[in-house]
């Protein structure tokens, strides 16, 4: 027996919203089940209708906010988007504003099992990092790693892996620069991160990025879990290969074998991320990962959203929730600092969304923005960090990245997140060691199209089968087991290795 849909074809998101969003490709001719509306064109699923008249200039209107405007008269029934859309300049300030009550923690009992490290910190992940501080140390790093994961003495040790740690930059920097900076937060980030157990760090000797000063600068002299060398001084590849194989086994046996113990759930630092987005991100997957991040929050966890272009014509939805003036001011910052960085780069923050973005649905950048900053739940936002600056205060923090999604969940993982969710509509086949990373599918049939890469089908909420507080419930739980060792889509698929890309910001001399 054939089961029938029973699902609108197209649905309201908000009471006053002037357009609907298909919930399946709707064919010409048919009733869209709003207002007694009928599809004037093919609509694919995702995509926007219009449910009221719009003359030229009318702002169009979905979640009950404004993505844009009316490039043209649309009647009722036309496909709304890229063709008739157009995109909107606001300007926002902190006029009148008033801070948001911070939110408040649960007493809870509820734990996850978790390695617990000297320095008070608890991970997800017990691996062993080599870290390069230039790409010319990258050949020995992955080397050294591989060796050592073939060999198997760290896994009967009771570890989850050597992880090589690697890039392209490094050197030909100006040390001054921005991009210099982040390079330094990246790589001490990763070094001091929870899901580390022990690293080494292996520089070549003549480059930029000086290993030793990295170290006595990052504040990283702990001896008992970090060791580090440059391959000019130990006396080449072989030489420094054997070294790092070495000095990760000296460590490794020195130390009593890890175990999980319970840990309160306050240890959790999520981070908030998506990629491939489409028309149902903002309906379904985004707003579930965002109550999943107020229960991490209520719980006394981090949850770190980030992607400043991807924020940008929403980013009055987060400074509506700022705990204090001083907090809004470093968010209207990064914005401002992202519109002079386009600008001199020949381009704009509205030149979003992507090819793939616009196939699913998706028109503007406010559009997309709106569905992005759902990730980031009701819950106040406490602190606006800059990239991979380490996370001081605990709750919903904003982390500045650019909105490529490799770079800027290197910056969430350095802050100091140990799970990564990752919301897609199109697709997505990446993960990021030393943190496991949840994919949250956003329509059941890319889902269903790529189920061994996916951990959860958000499209359910769509499908009318559950709500979206639901799926936030559902999130939220497979967080916490993922966190105490059970293994995501991309870990069982050994994804996560070649994810590493800090922002590499300013000239390459």
């Amino acid at each position: 027996m054939q089961l029938i849909n029973t699902t609108p074809p197209v649905i309201r998101l908000n009471a006053v919203d002037n357009v609907g969003v298909a919930t399946r490709a709707v064919p010409e001719g048919l009733p869209l089940g709003v207002d007694e509306c009928v599809a004037r064109h093919n609509i694919d699923a995702g995509h926007k209708v219009a449910l009221t008249p719009l003359a030229e200039g009318d702002n169009v209107i979905k979640y009950g906010q404004i993505i844009g405007r009316a490039s043209r008269d649309i009647d009722v029934g036309e496909h709304v988007h890229t063709h008739n859309l157009a995109m909107l300049e606001r300007d926002t300030a902190l006029e009148g504003f008033e801070p948001f009550p911070r939110t408040p923690v649960s007493d809870s009992e509820r734990t996850f099992m978790g390695y617990h490290r000297p320095n008070g910190q608890v991970g997800t992940r017990n691996y062993i990092g080599i870290l390069s501080t230039v790409n010319c140390s990258a050949t020995v790093a992955k080397v050294a790693a591989e060796r050592l994961n073939a060999e198997g003495e760290t896994a009967a040790l009771g570890f989850d892996g050597v992880v090589p740690i690697t890039h392209g930059s490094g050197c030909a920097m100006n040390t001054e620069s921005e991009g210099f900076a982040f390079l330094e937060r990246v790589i001490a980030g990763y070094a001091r991160h929870p899901n580390f157990a022990h690293v080494v760090i292996i520089g070549l000797g003549c480059e930029t990025n000086q290993v030793k000063q990295l170290v006595e600068k990052s504040g990283l002299e702990d001896a008992a879990r970090l060791a580090y060398f440059n391959i000019q001084q130990v006396g080449g590849t072989r030489a420094s290969i054997q070294m790092a194989c070495d000095k990760v086994l000296d460590m490794a046996r020195s130390h009593e074998r890890d175990e999980r113990r319970p840990a309160p759930l306050h240890h959790l630092s999520v981070a908030l991320q998506c990629g491939g987005s489409d028309g149902y991100s903002g309906i379904t997957a985004n707003p579930a990962l965002g109550h999943a991040a107020d229960l991490i929050v209520r719980h006394g966890g981090s949850a770190i959203l980030s992607e400043t272009p991807e924020i940008y014509g929403a980013e009055h939805l987060l400074l509506d929730r700022a705990v204090d003036v001083d907090v809004a001011r470093k968010l209207l910052a990064r914005i401002a600092w992202w519109k002079h960085y386009t600008e001199i780069n020949g381009a704009e923050l509205n030149n979003n969304p992507s090819p793939g973005n616009k196939a699913g649905g998706l028109s503007t950048i406010l559009e997309k923005s709106l569905g992005a900053v759902a990730k980031g739940g009701a819950s106040s936002l406490n602190d606006v960090l800059e990239y991979a600056e380490p996370l001081k205060v605990p709750g919903f923090n904003f982390m500045d990245s650019p909105g490529y999604d490799p770079v800027s969940v290197t910056g969430q993982i350095a802050s100091g997140a140990t799970v990564v969710c990752f919301t897609t509509g199109r697709g997505s086949v990446s993960g990021f060691k030393p943190a496991p990373c949840l994919k949250l599918a956003t329509n059941t049939h890319m889902y269903e199209t790529m189920q061994e890469d996916m951990d959860l089908n958000c499209g359910a909420i769509i499908d009318g089968d559950v709500s979206v507080e639901e799926m936030g419930e559902a999130i939220f739980e497979r967080i916490v087991a993922v966190a105490s060792g059970d293994a995501s889509a991309s870990e069982s698929l050994g994804y996560g290795s070649n994810e590493f890309v800090p922002w590499m910001v300013g000239a390459i001399t």
